[in-house]
């Protein structure tokens, strides 16, 4: 499966917008977006302003950096989306909301989706009872999603839970047990659901063309 390993700061800077992809240090004055307000690279000796084309493209790699895929990966839930009924940005957010990975983040268990994809991967994550180390694992309506108990007591988990109380509310499509480490998917996640920090109706405008 491939991902992405160069250093995160980058992608943010590079989107000039906190994506959230180190867990607390974006919380801090550590943060490389707060520390330098210009994209990496050699600074530009004048900024042009973009196209529709390059805004597009800019959302796209915006939602795919915030969500940790690759482009193939991206462009495979796009598609599923653009099949299934509704408004295609919404079913492609939804989609995307989904990801194994990401619900063990909104469920307060990760402090990035990076952290979360390393726990589902390294196997400390039950889907219904079941192991499953695939990131990209679909979640469904009723499934219940819960840390195996040998990790249960892991200080990195507990310090994740801590921050996550701390600084974020539990999604409305989640019912979650913080005691037991267990979290429920009530119904499916919608767009309302997820802070507007992008706008997808651009990247299926790019997709279309």
């Amino acid at each position: 499966m491939g991902k992405y390993t160069g250093p995160s700061c980058k992608l943010c800077r590079r989107e000039m917008q906190q994506l959230f992809l180190k867990g607390q240090r974006c919380l801090t004055d550590k943060c490389s977006v707060k520390k330098r307000k210009y994209p990496p690279g050699p600074p530009r000796k004048r900024r042009s302003k973009l196209s529709d084309y390059g805004i597009q493209l800019r959302e796209k790699q915006k939602i795919k950096r915030m969500y940790g895929l690759l482009e193939k990966q991206f462009r495979r839930i796009f598609e599923d989306a653009s099949r299934a009924k509704g408004i295609t940005g919404a079913q492609m957010i939804s989609l995307l909301e989904r990801r194994l990975d990401n619900v063990v983040y909104r469920m307060g268990f990760a402090s990035s989706r990076m952290q979360a994809r390393q726990f589902v991967q390294h196997r400390h994550v039950l889907v219904n009872g079941k192991i499953v180390d695939i990131p990209s694992y679909r979640i469904s309506v009723n499934d219940v999603v819960e840390i195996r108990d040998k990790f249960k007591n892991n200080p990195i988990l507990e310090g994740a839970i801590k921050l996550s109380k701390a600084v974020s509310s539990v999604p409305p499509w989640i019912e979650i047990d913080f005691e037991n480490k267990k979290g429920k998917i009530i119904r499916l996640p919608e767009r309302s659901d997820v802070p507007s920090t992008f706008n997808e109706q651009l990247v299926v405008e790019l997709y279309s063309k």
